[in-house]
């Protein structure tokens, strides 16, 4: 079934941190030196699918179970918000289809079969295997869960700024990864319900791939050009209708661009200097602090440190890479 997607509601927050605070363990922050000053990273690659798309994912299965005693659930992915789904339908007893493009990543695609679900390779790209999933939940009058456009993968994401807060209550930014924009309309999400909006939130995009940043700015979507990025989690978004523009425009968040050899840099150098694995996307958070992009020199900055994975090939790859100099532009 495909719905008319709004805001979650205070109902769907509360629900979100029942199921969350009942399934999952709050993930710990750190603090990381970052060219000299104190960061702290919200360590959400210590989930246990290695990112926080596990909370959306337990939020809108959950919300999906006790909508229809079935509460069987269709999505599209070959990456974190797939294996988040497959998580959460296992825990929660729940049937769950994943569609993933015929020439997904082995590696992700061999991860997902070790849950309990109905995997299905369909077509060469991302947005044929979206089709086929909505495809299947009208046929089967079941729900199509969206990797951002839901909102109680909105709700279940805000959890982690829920957290943060908790744990930093003196936090004056975070630094937000951006793709589709799940997971920062949830950190506004809680930020307004917390009534706590002296935080800054800006957003980090990969400059090769920003279709948010380009639709907030007048872009029409399918006029939009992706190149490839390592932050591939990051990839897509800005899709029209999406309820995740609509948070983001009026919250008026600032949305830097980061360059590719910028977030390269920025997983090798957290894992030489902190012992952190970061993947693309939340590399993105991390360099846009590193090279200064973001504007804030006197509170006290965090990022969410979104996931941590990245193909063991790719990060022996970038370990052993010489960084090169001016590699990232804001705009």
């Amino acid at each position: 079934m495909i719905r008319q997607v709004l805001p979650p509601t205070s109902e769907q927050l509360e629900a979100a941190r029942r199921v969350i605070s009942d399934h999952l363990t709050p993930t710990p922050v750190a603090t990381l030196w970052i060219r000299e000053r104190p960061v702290v990273a919200k360590l959400e690659g210590l989930q246990l699918t290695g990112s926080f798309k596990v909370r959306g994912g337990l939020a809108a299965v959950d919300a999906a179970r006790r909508d229809d005693a079935t509460g069987a659930v269709v999505t599209a992915s070959a990456g974190n918000h797939g294996l988040g789904i497959a998580h959460a339908a296992t825990t929660l007893g729940v049937s769950a289809t994943v569609v993933v493009p015929a020439n997904a990543s082995m590696a992700k695609v061999n991860k997902l079969r070790q849950y309990a679900i109905e995997l299905i390779q369909f077509g060469s790209s991302y947005d044929d295997a979206q089709s086929h999933a909505k495809e299947i939940a009208m046929e089967r009058s079941i729900r199509y869960i969206s990797a951002f456009n839901d909102p109680d993968v909105i709700a279940g994401q805000a959890t982690a700024f829920d957290e943060l807060l908790a744990q930093c209550p003196d936090l004056g930014h975070v630094v937000v990864p951006v793709g589709g924009g799940g997971l920062i309309s949830g950190v506004l999400i809680s930020r307004d319900d917390h009534a706590r909006t002296d935080v800054r939130v800006t957003g980090a995009q990969p400059e090769r791939s920003h279709a948010m940043y380009d639709v907030l700015h007048g872009v029409a979507s399918d006029a939009v050009v992706h190149f490839a990025t390592i932050a591939d989690g990051l990839a897509g978004g800005g899709d029209d209708g999406s309820v995740t523009n609509d948070i983001i425009a009026v919250h008026g968040v600032p949305l830097v661009l980061v360059a590719e050899a910028a977030i390269r840099g920025a997983v090798r150098e957290a894992a030489q200097t902190s012992g952190l694995v970061l993947e693309g996307a939340a590399a993105t958070a991390y360099a846009a602090i590193a090279e200064h992009l973001i504007d804030d020199a006197t509170s006290k900055v965090a990022f969410i440190a979104s996931g941590r994975n990245i193909a063991i090939d790719l990060l022996s790859e970038l370990l052993i890479e010489s960084p090169p100099g001016g590699a990232v532009t804001a705009r």
